[in-house]
């Protein structure tokens, strides 16, 4: 991926909220427990497109609302193509990806505002 890809504007999150950073780190930390991607990746599996999609729309409004770009760009795609009916492997993937990526970044905001 490009290094200009933003995975957590924590400015436009934080702003979201009200410039309330420590608000916006807790909704950070509640974000890591969200269950949705596993939901996502179980639902695929079991070929389940009304599951899948629907915890891929429930990521997708998580990661707008706390402004995770990257994800929220690959998560919309991915939703796409299961309304679709096409899932590709290769989004799932990427999508895991770029999750961990933004985590990862998840954590230096957290520490940055909390």
């Amino acid at each position: 991926m490009a290094d200009d890809v933003i995975y957590v504007n924590a400015a436009e999150g934080a702003k979201r909220v009200m410039n309330n950073t420590k608000l916006y780190a807790k909704l950070l930390v509640k974000f890591k427990e969200d269950p949705s991607l596993r939901q996502i990746d179980e639902a695929l599996a079991e070929k389940d497109m009304e599951k899948a999609r629907s915890a891929a729309h429930t990521l997708k409004g998580l990661a707008a609302n706390l402004s995770l770009l990257e994800l929220f760009k690959q998560v919309a795609e991915l939703e796409s193509q299961i309304k679709a009916g096409s899932a590709e492997d290769s989004q799932l993937e990427l999508v895991k990806s770029v999750n961990e990526q933004t985590l990862t970044e998840i954590e230096k905001v957290i520490t940055q505002y909390a």
